[in-house]
């Protein structure tokens, strides 16, 4: 498709002064679609190991690789996927990663060996999906929206949970009533359906279609494409790693992606088939999850504009940590009151880390900060993907689930004493590995 011609700086914008409906909210529907889209992958593999380990009798760990493999390259992607985009554009780059993850499934679906799950599944799905995170969330927000930017970023950025419980006990039913592949293809033309709608309503920049961002009193020119962003992202992670904090930072993450979604999303379905759960009944839980995750993230961010977040992730860890070390009590073939609360209580720790983390990064590395806190959240998905790989891998060797619950409950709680550890004024040991790396 055709690019615009970019708009003059002294364009008349074309939304009349009285007009009500303003393009942003067009822009923001078309990324959120993205969003929900990308995240209905994310839960997927959980599903497939059960029928993959019966149909094929591949290992367990097998098929979480993949979905290790899928979590490591979504966290990484993310940072160079931002300035990818500030580079060839937004709507390019989001084009591009859905139909990586169309072309994913529709492999998927008619893979034969486990090598081609981890290339398809892992590999292609991750890279795209990784495009579609809270970076870009953060990217249309700013770019779009002046007023109701708060309201804007808060949706997008829960969009990928709603993807998830929007989708997840579908496709438990589908793949209990149809098999694992008719849903596999079905959200592969999904990714599809959505990579036109991208197509027509998603653009750059306010200046493209002569608009000023939604709010703005004055017309924004669409900057000059940015050049060095990935150098700069760089040369943060490497002045971050001179200085102590990043470690802690980087290592609680690295935890809680263990403790997360890498033990979720990938082993709990299968987990709950060990306790002879019904598929639909297990997905509905871990969907309810996502539910009270998002709850916990918007009264987390309101904790820590009035907490130290130091003490409220010291809180959490160790919250999660009492959490996964009761779930071998509750778990059942039933959903039972005991696993309900289970089930409200680690939602709302599960993502409640972020806004501390954003926090303390921030503290630490002033306007670095925020390029810190996407590694540390690359970090987040190395764990991710390894608690998903050795989860399943000790199910194989082990016959049971329990060990890896209480292995994840004790690492929290080492979390929750690094947390405490964090200092805040390490600014100018960052300034000092900054000044010393640029003699």
């Amino acid at each position: 498709m055709a690019e615009l011609t970019r708009t003059s700086p002294t364009t008349t914008p074309r939304t009349a002064p009285g007009s009500r409906f303003h393009r942003a909210w067009a822009i923001a529907v078309a990324a959120g679609a993205a969003i929900v889209t990308a995240g209905a992958f994310t839960t997927v593999p959980g599903l497939l190991v059960t029928p993959l380990h019966e149909r094929y009798a591949w290992d367990r760990g097998q098929i979480a690789l993949a979905a290790s493999v899928n979590m490591v390259l979504f966290g990484l992607t993310a940072p160079f996927a931002a300035a990818l985009m500030d580079r060839i554009g937004v709507r390019r780059v989001v084009a591009s990663a859905l139909l990586l993850v169309a072309a994913g499934a529709l492999l998927t679906s008619v893979m034969t060996q486990p090598w081609q799950l981890v290339a398809y599944w892992g590999v292609l799905i991750g890279l795209g999906s990784g495009c579609l995170t809270m970076t870009f969330a953060a990217g249309i927000t700013s770019t779009w929206f002046v007023k109701r930017r708060g309201l804007v970023t808060g949706v997008l950025s829960s969009s990928s949970h709603l993807g998830q419980m929007l989708f997840l006990p579908l496709l438990a039913w589908a793949v209990d009533r149809y098999g694992w592949q008719p849903p596999v293809v079905t959200l592969a033309f999904v990714a599809l359906a959505v990579t036109a709608l991208v197509l027509l309503l998603l653009r750059d920049h306010p200046a493209d279609v002569g608009l000023k961002p939604y709010g703005a009193r004055e017309f924004v020119p669409k900057p000059v494409a940015a050049s060095g962003a990935a150098r700069r992202c760089v040369k943060v992670l490497f002045d971050a790693a001179r200085t102590g904090p990043f470690w802690l930072l980087a290592g609680m993450f690295i935890i809680c992606g263990a403790s997360t979604n890498g033990i979720m999303w990938s082993n709990w379905a299968p987990a709950a088939h060990d306790h002879g759960m019904h598929a639909t009944a297990a997905a509905s839980m871990l969907s309810l999850i996502g539910i009270f995750s998002a709850l916990g993230a918007i009264f987390s961010g309101w904790l820590t504009d009035r907490f130290d977040p130091r003490r409220l992730l010291t809180a959490y860890f160790a919250i999660r940590a009492l959490t996964l070390l009761m779930l071998p009590m509750v778990f059942s073939s039933a959903v039972t009151p005991a696993l309900i609360v289970f089930v409200v209580v680690y939602g709302l720790v599960d993502v409640a880390t972020v806004p501390p983390v954003i926090a303390l990064s921030s503290r630490v590395y002033g306007k670095d900060g925020a390029i810190v806190f996407g590694w540390a959240n690359s970090a987040h998905q190395l764990g991710a993907g390894a608690s998903a790989f050795l989860g399943a891998t000790a199910r194989d060797v082990f016959g049971t689930y329990d060990v890896v619950w209480t292995t994840l409950s004790a690492i929290c709680l080492v979390a929750a004493l690094m947390a405490l550890v964090v200092y805040e004024n390490a600014m100018s040991a960052h300034e000092d590995a900054v000044s010393a790396n640029d003699a």
